[in-house]
């Protein structure tokens, strides 16, 4: 079933959580709402759930309005981060919950029940309380019983977010299969950009109560729309710069911003991801790759596979993060250690100034 949100707002008080909302969710899609805390993400999930109602806008269901529905006449299913279970019903009865709401036959009940904790991988726990459960079963058996009564559409709420690290990793992979196994149109909010794209085929991001950008992961990572979906994807260097006759320039360096072909001088911030960086010793780049940058190495800490090197350029105060790879640092023709001098080009950049017209 497809999703069609239409010119949602919603306001508490005097708070505008939706500020004019609009999108589509194609039948079959697992998408992502991605945003920081206060960006509106929740809000416009609980109305799609019809567990609260929009002060202006539409919500339609593969072209049917059903704005003024409430959550049981949506067929949903809602699994929320903290997975309200039933703590005194065994988890049998907690995904047989909304079967025995309905009065589906007992026999009918059992076997759907049976089912599902086949499905989610629970087979012989529906005797355990929750308590029983580690918080990794406890959220399967939340998702069992949204599943439970056949929704049209299955809406998360940070899903994952009161499971530890190691957890949330081996359950979102497991829900990404499962999607692809039963193949229901879901949307779920998260504030984590690397579960979102790996969970995702959409991602919406959201802030302030509106849609930053929507796309596939590689979209809205490699072509990020606005300064915000490209400061809030990773970390970033952001740089004071200028652009004028189709260049920007950084410290100097040139970048191709053909949006931009005017002779006249306006400013611009340039946008520079530390893995996207390259270092290597004074000179060497220059050669091969074009303009390097001069700077000297501040600090260097590694974090697994990758080794950070935290630069300042010369002639600037302002420090210039560079991720490389472990492997590939070890290989480098220099010492990675504070004061060594180095020269750093960047493989890529983005480029905004004010106005959406040459935003890229």
């Amino acid at each position: 079933m497809s999703i069609h949100v239409r010119s949602i707002s919603k306001s508490f008080g005097s708070f505008q959580a939706l500020d004019d909302v609009s999108l589509d969710v194609a039948a079959g899609t697992l998408l992502a709402l991605l945003g920081p805390s206060g960006s509106g993400k929740t809000t416009l999930l609980r109305i799609i759930a019809g567990l609260e109602f929009p002060d202006a806008g539409s919500i339609e269901e593969d072209g049917e309005d059903i704005t003024e529905r409430h959550a049981r006449q949506r067929e949903v299913g809602f699994v929320f981060q903290h997975y309200a279970l039933f703590r005194h019903m065994s988890v049998f009865e907690n995904v047989a919950f909304g079967l025995r709401v309905r009065k589906v036959p007992s026999a009918e009940v059992t076997t759907r029940v049976e089912e599902l904790l086949r499905l989610v991988r629970l087979e012989g726990l529906g005797g355990r309380k929750p308590s029983q459960l580690s918080g990794g079963q406890r959220q399967r058996v939340a998702l069992a019983r949204a599943l439970a009564i056949r929704p049209k559409i299955l809406l998360l709420d940070e899903p994952f977010g009161a499971l530890d690290a190691k957890v949330r990793v081996e359950l979102r992979q497991w829900l990404r299969r499962l999607h692809d196994e039963i193949g229901m149109t879901s949307v779920f909010v998260t504030h984590d950009q690397e579960e979102a794209f790996e969970l995702a085929d959409e991602v919406v991001v959201m802030n302030h109560g509106k849609i930053e950008q929507q796309g596939t992961p590689d979209e809205v990572f490699d072509r990020p729309s606005t300064p915000f979906v490209m400061d809030f994807l990773g970390n970033v260097n952001v740089y004071h710069g200028r652009v004028e006759n189709g260049r920007a320039f950084w410290h100097g360096i040139p970048i191709d911003y053909p949006a931009y072909p005017h002779a006249q001088s306006r400013e611009a911030r340039v946008y520079l991801r530390p893995h996207e960086l390259e270092i290597s010793p004074p000179g060497a780049v220059a050669n091969r790759l074009g303009t390097s940058l001069a700077a000297s190495i501040v600090r260097v800490t590694r974090s697994g596979p990758i080794t950070r090197v935290a630069c300042r350029p010369h002639g600037s105060e302002q420090e210039l993060h560079v991720d490389v790879p472990t492997e590939t640092a070890r290989g480098l023709q220099i010492t990675l250690e504070p004061g060594t001098h180095v020269a750093i080009t960047p493989r890529n950049a983005r480029v905004f100034i004010p106005g959406p017209e040459y935003s890229i």
